[in-house]
């Protein structure tokens, strides 16, 4: 094996530096209460909640698993992708009726 060199060492050092001065600077940020924590603020726009809903429902299964199974020739098992946006579109209607009840 090989030993890192200094550059690396350098590279390492830089990122776990960067790495935490953003873990600091978050911790000292003033969190009003809960729900400035799990809502951000209301502040983050449409784009980015649903970018994360969408990042946060593909893993491995879909690189690897999935892959596998369209190339088998069995393409309508992963179409059920396609359709988060209907879902989305349905609980931002319904959403309204469950949460005054």
């Amino acid at each position: 094996m090989h030993a890192l060199d200094t550059l690396d060492w350098i590279v390492i050092s830089i990122y776990f530096a960067i790495l935490f001065g953003v873990a600091i600077w978050v911790i000292l940020q003033k969190t009003e209460n809960t729900e400035d924590y799990f809502l951000a603020g209301r502040n983050i726009g449409w784009f980015v909640v649903g970018s994360s809903i969408f990042a946060s429902n593909i893993g491995s299964e879909h690189v690897v698993g999935l892959a596998g199974t369209g190339a088998a020739g069995k393409f309508p098992l992963i179409i059920y992708e396609l359709h988060a946006w209907l879902v989305l579109m349905m609980g931002w209607v319904f959403l309204p009726f469950y949460a005054r009840s």
